[in-house]
């Protein structure tokens, strides 16, 4: 029995706005020789009819659930798929080798945006801090302002560049530069500039690239933000539901957040441990478990205004509301810990090398932690918080409610999980 052909590779060809003319030979090469063209009706147009006689498809919206239906549709015919710039920065490459696998593509990439826009400006691409809002929500921005940094955003259209000004001045970043970069590369290439407080461009090319220089205003009234866990507790809209300051910043710790690690967050409250351990790294996911309606919602905007509006917020109560969500690399349970079954489920969810991060402020769940750390180990904490406050002509100490703290790694030996306590019930 013979064996059959291997599959023919899908070529993937990176464009930038000079089109055809911008190409190299391998891959003006790659697209006369295709067979299909598949791309967006805008880059569709710049290949020459000419030069590329292939069958033309344009990408159908949404472009992500797509990608296996065409691809299965044009299978062992020579498909030629476009993208802009370089494929596999934020562009369809992506797609394409996780359905198909990396070996199944070849990749012609062209300059990014990114490329061309820090080439013009001067900035070294390592230093600076790429943002899209292409499909995306603008408030990503917002986790990437700090003073004096570099922010370039991949814009979503001509009227991106308002958006960002809008929410630079909401969030105290008003005097930023702006500069609106357009299509680059191309002979068409334009640049106009602003500040964020004063902008009143009207919306220009829809292809164009922003550039923002950090300038935070002092005399707004939102808190300054930093790059570690711990944000002072004024950046979060609450109803006395949230985890304070510097106990936020030890559970952080204990949790651990790392690169693409997913946590679920029970009993959110405010959603501030949730928010931080998204902060820690774009790729990181967190999901707020929120029984009361009205605190899920207002998760969900302190999620925005912090610049991570991903958070999935779920309404429902633990453990009930757990089933059906994506296995967690970490758990936090602020709240509800004498649920019955709830430190059960939150346990059996864990693989072994997942972590469980638990706070408590009553006797009665602190006693529940007690046991759970003589059987299974971890760490015991008793965190303890006094704040200088005026006494009379004098100063003297307030102490907050202490709040204990159990934080264990499930091991290989402890994959059955405990057993439930029974005066939790």
């Amino acid at each position: 029995m013979s064996t059959p052909p291997p599959p023919i590779p899908v070529t993937v060809v990176g464009l930038g706005a000079d089109g055809w003319a911008g190409l190299t030979a391998a891959g003006r090469s790659a697209l006369s020789s295709a067979e299909v063209l598949i791309g967006g009706p805008r880059q569709l147009d710049l290949l020459p009819a000419a030069e590329c006689a292939g069958e033309r498809v344009a990408w159908p919206s949404p472009l992500r659930p797509a990608v296996p239906k065409l691809m299965a549709e044009h299978a062992g015919r020579r498909i030629a798929v476009l993208a802009s710039g370089d494929p596999m920065f934020y562009g369809i490459g992506r797609a394409l080798a996780e359905e198909l696998g990396p070996r199944s593509l070849r990749v012609h990439p062209h300059p990014s945006s990114v490329s061309y826009a820090c080439a013009r400006l001067g900035w070294p691409v390592e230093d600076t801090e790429v943002i899209t809002v292409v499909g995306r929500p603008v408030a990503r921005l917002a986790a990437a302002l700090h003073e004096g940094r570099r922010v370039l955003v991949l814009s979503a259209g001509a009227g991106s560049p308002a958006e960002i000004a809008a929410l630079l001045r909401e969030r105290g970043f008003g005097p930023s530069r702006m500069r609106v970069l357009e299509q680059l590369g191309s002979e068409r290439e334009d640049t106009y500039e602003g500040h964020a407080d004063g902008w009143d461009h009207a919306p220009g090319d829809p292809l164009n690239v922003v550039a923002i220089d950090c300038r935070r205003d002092p005399a707004h009234d939102a808190p300054r933000l930093g790059a570690t866990p711990g944000l002072p507790d004024a950046a979060y809209e609450h109803d006395g539901q949230l985890t304070k300051r510097h106990v936020r910043a030890a559970t952080l710790c204990a949790l651990a957040p790392a690169p693409g690690e997913l946590l679920w967050d029970i009993g959110g409250g405010s959603g501030s441990i949730g928010i931080e351990w998204m902060r820690t790294h774009p790729s990181c996911r967190a999901v707020a478990v929120e029984r009361v309606p009205e605190r899920a919602s207002r998760i969900a905007r302190n999620a925005a205004a912090l610049g991570v509006p991903g958070l999935r917020v779920v309404v429902g109560a633990a453990p009930q509301a757990l089933a059906g969500l994506p296995a967690p690399d970490a758990v936090f349970i602020g709240g509800g810990l004498t649920a019955p079954g709830l430190l059960d489920a939150a346990w059996a969810a864990l693989a072994p090398g997942g972590r469980l991060v638990v706070n408590t402020v009553t006797l009665e769940s602190e006693a529940v932690l007690t046991e759970r750390y003589r059987r299974h180990g971890g760490d015991l904490v008793k965190l303890a918080v006094a704040h200088a406050v005026p006494v009379g002509g004098f100063t003297g100490w307030k102490q907050a409610m202490p709040v204990t703290q159990w934080s264990v790694t499930k091991s290989d030996g402890s994959a059955a999980g405990p057993t439930e306590e029974r005066d939790q019930t």
